[in-house]
């Protein structure tokens, strides 16, 4: 695998694909599942096929149909869920079937032959081109930016928002960002896991962090470095043995999360039993 990524650039594109995926998904999962924002992130996320589809039929880059359909659904599901009201799960499952359900009928709608949307539902990896690693480039380090510097002012909304709110920070303005900054990392990670596997992608390596650590900072750092490993590992294996590259990442990361949690289980039943 090694040797082969230095002959060719599809797996190099792979690689350095894998590492941005890894920083922005490590980042923002670790604040994801503290907000307990998973099920909204998956609605995010399926919305972004229909300006996929979008993309084909109007003749632009469909990653960009999904970015502005992401950043779209990120601020409409922010509206509704302030609000606090029973109809907030509804919309995100609105959401999520109408924007695929979009996607579909853009393709089928194109006078010519439909584009297979398999990439883009499932991920590819190693199709990535030089143009996708400029986005994810280009979005990974907005998220960087967006969470170093409102580092300690993310801490304490995370830590209790209603507090956050009378010692001064404007909490519906981080709200809306975080659901921005989720929407950026959702269209980082297609082209790696695709829209129906970037849920996992983006839970498994900050919920396995969060089984092993407890500090914000130190949550973040290893939610990284094992969103990178599991993208490595997934890529040798997609590549040796000739299996979807997403499909390989996503099983890898629940296969170590679960295997993480069995042993905590296990220790703390111990633990109980001793005392």
């Amino acid at each position: 695998m090694l040797a082969a990524m230095i002959h060719y650039q599809f797996l190099q594109n792979a690689m350095l694909a894998g590492i941005l995926t890894s920083i922005a998904c490590g980042v923002i999962g670790v604040i994801v599942i503290e907000k307990k924002l998973v099920m909204l992130s998956g609605g995010i996320a399926h919305t972004s096929l229909g300006g996929v589809g979008l993309g084909y039929l109007m003749g632009f880059e469909p990653i960009l149909g999904a970015f502005l359909f992401s950043i779209g659904a990120a601020l409409a599901i922010g509206t509704i869920s302030r609000k606090k009201s029973s109809h907030s799960e509804v919309a995100i499952g609105l959401f999520w079937s109408c924007g695929m359900a979009l996607g579909i009928l853009f393709v089928s709608l194109m006078p010519s032959y439909p584009p297979d949307l398999t990439s883009y539902l499932f991920g590819n990896i190693l199709s990535v081109t030089k143009t996708d690693l400029r986005l994810m480039l280009c979005l990974t380090v907005i998220v960087l930016f967006a969470v170093a510097v409102l580092f300690d002012t993310w801490k304490a909304y995370l830590f209790d928002s209603e507090f956050a709110q009378v010692m001064g920070i404007h909490t519906a303005f981080l709200d809306y960002l975080l659901l921005v900054l989720i929407a950026m990392t959702v269209v980082v990670m297609i082209r790696a896991v695709g829209i129906i596997l970037v849920l996992a992608l983006l839970t498994a390596p900050a919920a396995t962090a969060g089984l092993l650590v407890k500090r914000f900072q130190t949550r973040m750092v290893l939610a990284v470095l094992l969103g990178i490993g599991f993208c490595f590992v997934g890529l040798a294996l997609s590549y040796t043995l000739n299996i979807a590259s997403g499909a390989s990442i996503v099983i890898l990361s629940g296969i170590c999360y679960f295997t993480v949690y069995i042993i905590r289980s296990i220790r703390a039943g111990h633990a109980g039993s001793a005392d």
